[in-house]
């Protein structure tokens, strides 16, 4: 076992420990495990939302593309700048509606809004369903990391397995209060590795940084424009509109819990004004894809230019050094999309009334969906990542819902909204998999318009007075809500406390 090997799963275990170490007394009902107490600071919720923008995908995927497709990587950066801004108005709102009728998953938002557990139910079907290949890809992902910087495709498999049976530890052990823990290391671990990589190409290619770049424009000038196959700008536009929705509008599970963990609404704006400084770290996978161009074999695998380009720039133990990095931004969105998937099935599909044995059965979620998007990405791999394709798309399919939700009144009816939904979902699956030729357009757009149109028909069909608008959307006085233990009805449906407020 090599230098980089034994850095590599020493950093994993640590990483793990961590995790553990965050629990502060043992869970006995959901709430606690899922956002604490809802008083998390801002420096805490910083970390916790920062989660989604440092991924396998930050590592792996940006540098990828810049490989191949040049510029079109800078998409990220764009779409992410529209979450924080869409995240300014949305989040401390979702935070006031969850604090004040005790939401703990993304499901809730749409039983207590919508007065319809059968939409949430379906919500949570189709929230675990198109999470599971977003599992899937942080797991499959930190196993390439593994065998790319070390060469062991048996140490990258392995390594599968002890960083997902450690996550599932850590997560079952110590709920979101682990997954908070880790991410402080996580994002320290991910700064320092970036740096360090691009260090090593800039003193391994001439002229530097700015050399990279003086010399793609000279021999590689097209991938300083949007021309590429397949990345061209009708991809940029319409992937940077579907993918800055789904994120700034809370369309993904796992983004709900801190936002409900959060102390104040304050805290959510300070965030999404502050948090697109990590864009600065994010261009340095862009920076890595075009220095690659130069560095490394032309036919060589996108998304292993990263970690190549670190073995032939560094020493083996600083190659450790950023693979751990690499692991851990695979460890910590898993846990956040394990307790996202548990949730939803726990609470809003399964419906299980009593606290402990909801709790319990929560567990079992994490444990089975965990395994489950282990063993795809060991044995086929390739079965979710086909369904992956419809990750981003097939959640940004809840849009219109949420955002007719999180009005003072809502004016959409739960059955046009779930019509909408499934006709979405629907359509997106046809052009995915039909072999519908839509040239770069991104399907989950052409999905988002036929919701639009099957909700807003269905709405004038029905006339269907919107659940919410019946007694339950209070007017807002600006009042902040107190963080007190919130009533849940019976079957799990969140029971509204009555204080009238806005964060």
């Amino acid at each position: 076992m090599n230098s980089t090997m034994v850095i590599t799963v020493v950093g994993i275990v640590a990483i793990a420990a961590v995790g553990v170490s965050g629990r502060r007394a043992p869970s006995k009902e959901l709430g606690e495990w899922t956002v604490g107490k809802r008083r998390f600071s801002t420096f805490t919720t910083w970390f916790l939302q920062a989660g989604e923008s440092f991924t396998t995908f930050s590592f792996l995927g940006l540098a990828g593309i810049a490989f191949g497709a040049g510029v079109a990587a800078s998409f990220a950066l764009c779409y992410l700048a529209i979450n924080f801004v869409l995240q300014y108005f949305t989040a401390p709102r979702m935070r006031q509606l969850g604090l004040r009728g005790g939401y703990l998953t993304q499901a809730d938002f749409f039983v207590d809004r919508y007065r319809s557990p059968l939409l949430g139910k379906v919500v949570a079907v189709v929230g675990a369903v198109f999470l599971l290949p977003y599992l899937q890809l942080q797991i499959t992902g930190l196993g390439m990391i593994v065998q790319l910087a070390t060469g062991s495709r048996a140490g990258g498999n392995w390594s599968m397995v002890l960083a997902t049976v450690l996550t599932v530890g850590f997560v079952l052990w110590s709920g979101i209060r682990g997954i908070a823990r880790v991410a402080y290391l996580k994002d320290a671990l991910m700064i320092v590795g970036l740096v360090v990589l691009l260090i090593g190409v800039a003193v391994s290619v001439k002229g530097g940084i700015g050399g990279v770049f003086e010399t793609v424009r000279d021999a590689h000038p097209q991938l300083l424009t949007l021309h590429q196959p397949g990345y061209d700008a009708t991809f940029f536009v319409t992937a940077v509109i579907i993918s800055g929705l789904g994120g700034g509008l809370g369309t993904m599970a796992h983004l709900w819990p801190p936002v409900l963990a959060a102390g104040s609404g304050r805290a959510l704006r300070s965030n999404a004004i502050w948090l697109p400084l990590y864009q600065i770290a994010l261009g340095i996978p862009i920076v890595v894809g075009f220095a690659g161009v130069l560095l490394v074999d032309k036919d060589a695998a996108p998304n292993s230019v990263a970690l190549t380009l670190a073995g032939q720039t560094l020493p083996g133990w600083l190659v450790g050094v950023v693979a751990v990095a690499a692991a851990s931004a695979a460890m910590v969105p898993s846990a956040a999309i394990v307790v996202g998937i548990s949730s939803l099935l726990s609470r809003n599909l399964f419906s299980v009334r009593d606290e402990r044995r909801q709790l319990r059965t929560n567990h079992l979620c994490v444990v089975a969906a965990a395994g489950l998007a282990l063993v795809f990405g060991l044995t086929r791999p390739g079965l979710l990542s086909d369904l992956l394709l419809l990750t981003y798309g097939g959640l940004t399919q809840l849009a219109p819902a949420i955002v007719m939700g999180l009005a003072k009144r809502v004016r959409l009816g739960a059955t046009p909204a779930l019509l909408g939904i499934v006709a979405g979902v629907a359509v997106l699956t046809w052009l995915t998999f039909g072999g519908v030729d839509v040239g770069t357009v991104d399907t989950g757009l052409i999905a988002l318009g036929v919701n639009v149109v099957v909700a807003a028909v269905a709405q004038f069909a029905v006339r269907e007075q919107p659940g919410a608008a019946r007694g339950t959307a209070l007017p807002d006085t600006g009042a902040e809500p107190v963080a007190e233990p919130v009533p849940v009805g019976p079957s799990g449906v969140p029971r509204a406390h009555g204080d009238p407020s806005v964060s």
